[in-house]
């Protein structure tokens, strides 16, 4: 198969934005599991596999150990070394090593940043290789997002979701019932923050310096997609269900005036003290965040998460997990396949993704670490939040990571600042994307 045109066409634009890689505790806080450690068939000789692992947080970092080191135990003739990465530059890393022949047998990475070495041939087709058992628990959105040209070239692993984080006690000072319910519409969000706006307290915050992900991850619960087709056949639908999120959070800044203006250039992490600090009631966040403020809250500090939030068509989001895949010249298809379906076997998964505060990939670990955490302050419904995941088109239009970062993030950020209206920003993505997928 031809290689590097996908990727020397996106080389300068696709720079890595994963928000799911951050957040954990700074302890293993769940072990791996002894089930299934052995594979059904071993091969005659040994076998070495080399495991390019991003993970970063102390946390997770360790239980990824205890995993290998329990397959390595079980498994004396495939055996698997981890090869530690990190995400700082590990697309031009990768580029490097497919280019020099070098490329590790098992790559973790995420799924919008595996499309192009899909296409260029470098990741093995899983499908024939995945259990029946796993593609039965992994949803068919998420599933969806590691198919390219119907091939099946990851195993999904790790998922965050936006969330909404309420401090409980502004919520009640001022009058605000906390939802329940399995889902919250944006409506009730929006009553709630302009109840709650009052005192010096605004009701919401949401650090939207670069916006793109959060609006394209949240448009599915009001029925947006924005591209249609893959590839550089992809087009683009900037329509009401588009730019349904940020006219809401427009009204709400401009209209309600119930959204501190000062967050809208914030990054999330940013926006944060202003939550701890009482200045904003709600704030919206990557599910994650839920590790970082179960630490670094101030002592005595009362908040919750809300139910996930819920638009027309729902509360679905788009789906970027992390993934495992494989690389297609591995002499090792097939046992690095069998060490994938270990890895993320429920008890397996389950550990990993709370060690990393995430969302498993599959339904029989979303329910597992469920009934793990459950009564631990947000879990239940940053957990439900996984079963609402979708599919995301963005991810397979080749100019995407380009329009995001040259178009899209400029558009967004100046009509947050009210500096073009709802029609500029419609004609901004509209044009741009015809500009960078000529």
């Amino acid at each position: 198969m031809r290689r590097g045109a996908t990727l020397a066409a996106g080389f300068a634009a696709l720079a890595l934005a994963l928000t799911a890689c951050g957040g954990a505790a700074d302890e293993p806080s769940a072990k791996p599991t002894d089930a299934g450690a052995t594979s059904d068939a071993q091969p005659a000789e040994k076998v070495d596999l080399k495991f390019q692992s991003l993970s970063d947080q102390p946390a997770t970092i360790e239980v990824t150990k205890q995993i290998v080191d329990k397959w390595n135990t079980d498994n004396p003739n495939i055996q698997v070394e981890i090869v530690p990465a990190g995400w700082d530059g590990i697309y031009d890393k990768l580029i490097a090593q497919f280019n020099g022949g070098a490329a590790p047998d098992i790559i973790h990475y995420e799924a919008a940043s595996i499309v192009p070495f899909a296409r260029d041939g470098y990741l093995a087709d899983l499908g024939e290789h995945m259990s029946e058992e796993r593609k039965k628990d992994i949803p068919e959105g998420i599933l969806k997002s590691v198919t390219v040209d119907d091939q099946i070239v990851a195993y999904p692993t790790e998922l965050q979701s936006y969330m909404v984080f309420a401090n409980t006690k502004l919520l009640k000072d001022a009058g605000v019932e906390v939802p329940t319910g399995e889902t919250m519409t944006w409506d009730q969000l929006r009553e709630m923050s302009k109840k709650a706006t009052a005192n010096g307290v605004s009701g919401i915050g949401w650090g939207l310096a670069s916006p793109t992900a959060a609006f394209m991850a949240m448009g599915p619960g009001f029925d947006g997609t924005f591209f249609e087709g893959t590839g550089t056949d992809a087009k683009i639908n900037v329509g009401d269900n588009e730019l349904a999120i940020p006219e809401l959070v427009h009204e709400m800044a401009y209209t309600d005036k119930s959204l501190l203006p000062v967050t809208l250039t914030q990054s999330g992490g940013k926006t944060l003290p202003y939550f701890y600090d009482g200045k904003i009631a709600m704030t919206i966040q990557g599910s994650y965040q839920a590790a970082n403020i179960a630490k670094d809250a101030p002592e005595g500090f009362e908040w919750t998460v809300l139910p996930p939030l819920e638009g027309t068509a729902g509360a679905n989001q788009a789906a970027n997990p992390q993934t495992l895949s494989v690389n297609v010249d591995s002499e090792h298809v097939k046992e690095s396949v069998q060490f994938i379906e270990y890895f993320t076997n429920t008890e397996n998964l389950a550990a990993v993704n709370k060690a990393d505060a995430l969302i498993p990939a599959t339904t029989s670990a979303q329910e597992a670490l469920a009934k793990e955490m459950e009564g631990e302050t947000g879990w239940d419904n940053i957990l439900k939040s996984g079963s609402h995941m979708t599919d995301a088109p963005y991810l397979f239009a080749d100019a995407y990571a380009q329009w995001k970062d040259t178009v899209a993030t400029p558009a967004f950020q100046r009509y947050l600042a009210n500096e073009i209206d709802k029609a500029g920003l419609q004609k901004a993505l509209t044009d741009g994307w015809d500009q960078v997928n000529r």
